[in-house]
């Protein structure tokens, strides 16, 4: 047998189990790119921002995504809602920033999407950028962050708290900080 023949058993078995075109596509059908939003005592504005991979999948497919995970080498895979006796899907999440940083947003700048995500990508990109920054810890950089991170994903379509909520909370704690410092 010829060993150059690229269908050869040993050449099937040398290969990476997905390749990374196979995960650029899926993620555009499958994936999201998302700026998580929460109120936190802990931080000095009261909000905390968490940047977060992840890709749904059902049940019998979870094995897709154990093979990006794989690929990527890092992350976790969780039940989506375990709570839920109807949603049998699964997740797979990378909040680890620095995975974001050197592993996430370099595959995905070496494969762009071809979707609407492609934005969403850029614009989390820039979110991932700005908080390497420490601009998350500035008052101008935090209202950036929540205009962009509600720029993503259908203009924030999904999301449960309206953006002027957020900007008002952003303001409250602003004022309830300066009171105290006075």
């Amino acid at each position: 047998m010829n060993s150059d023949n690229v269908l050869s058993a040993d050449n099937q078995q040398e290969r990476p189990k997905i390749q990374p075109w196979y995960v650029a596509g899926f993620v555009d059908g499958e994936g999201t790119f998302h700026i998580a939003i929460n109120k936190s005592k802990e931080n000095r504005f009261g909000l905390r921002f968490i940047p977060e991979f992840h890709i749904n999948q059902n049940s019998p497919s979870k094995d897709v995504l154990e093979d990006i995970m794989s690929l990527f080498g890092c992350g976790y895979i969780k039940q989506n809602h375990k709570t839920s006796i109807r949603d049998k899907t699964w997740v797979y999440v990378v909040r680890n920033r620095n995975d974001l940083l050197n592993i996430i947003i370099p595959f995905f700048d070496a494969h762009p999407l071809r979707t609407q995500k492609q934005k969403d990508f850029l614009l989390f990109k820039r979110v991932a950028s700005m908080m390497s920054g420490n601009e998350h810890h500035k008052k101008n950089g935090i209202k950036k962050i929540i205009s962009l991170a509600y720029n993503m994903n259908q203009a924030g379509r999904y999301r449960k708290v309206s953006k002027q909520h957020i900007i008002e909370l952003l303001e409250s704690s602003e004022t309830i900080r300066q009171t105290r410092c006075e």
